[in-house]
């Protein structure tokens, strides 16, 4: 007895109702192909490392930890438009608004900026949707060897402002190393 089906794809397939002898419906067969599988990864090279001596070299398309970038003066480049949230699949950074006072002019470059900026790394998938949403390049997905850290309490998976913005002295290093070249 066959059934026509039609696929996602628009294609017709034409589906057969065959009826299993003895030996197919013990699925002796089934089983034993199974094992044979396993008994062949057995005998295969492990690919196991010895993390601290070795180390995996990564992908030249990583992405690590993220970081909110300054600018060449020193100030926060994030102007809190929402753009890098509404990108995010995972739903993963909030962010609150603030408007800047005339005394933190030196911090921030806009009117507006990110009083509060967190990413839930353990709802991140570092996709980098939220760093190519970002018409101001305030936030990047390093590609150092900075991994986000293991921990044991949920709490230290979110990481703020703290952990996010560039330090001050790396900021104006990367911009004296801008000019000398």
């Amino acid at each position: 007895m066959a059934i026509e089906t039609i696929s996602l794809s628009g294609k017709k397939k034409e589906v057969s109702n065959k009826k299993m002898n003895f030996w197919e419906s013990l699925y002796l067969i089934a089983i034993f192909k199974g094992l044979m599988i396993t008994i062949k990864h057995l005998f295969k090279r492990k690919v196991t490392i010895k993390y601290p001596e070795q180390t995996r070299s990564l992908s030249p398309v990583y992405r690590g930890q993220h970081t909110l970038m300054r600018d060449d003066e020193g100030r926060e480049r994030c102007t809190a438009c929402g753009l890098c949230a509404l990108s995010c699949p995972a739903e993963a950074i909030t962010m609150k608004a603030a408007e800047r006072k005339p005394e933190e002019k030196h911090l921030y470059r806009e009117e507006k900026y990110a009083e509060i900026y967190e990413i839930n790394m353990l709802r991140c998938i570092f996709c980098g949707l939220c760093e190519e949403a970002c018409p101001k390049q305030a936030i990047y997905l390093t590609k150092s060897r900075t991994m986000v850290k293991a921990q044991t309490d949920r709490e230290d998976f979110i990481y703020g402002k703290d952990k996010l913005v560039m330090p001050l002295d790396m900021a104006i290093k990367n911009t004296q190393n801008q000019a000398a070249n």
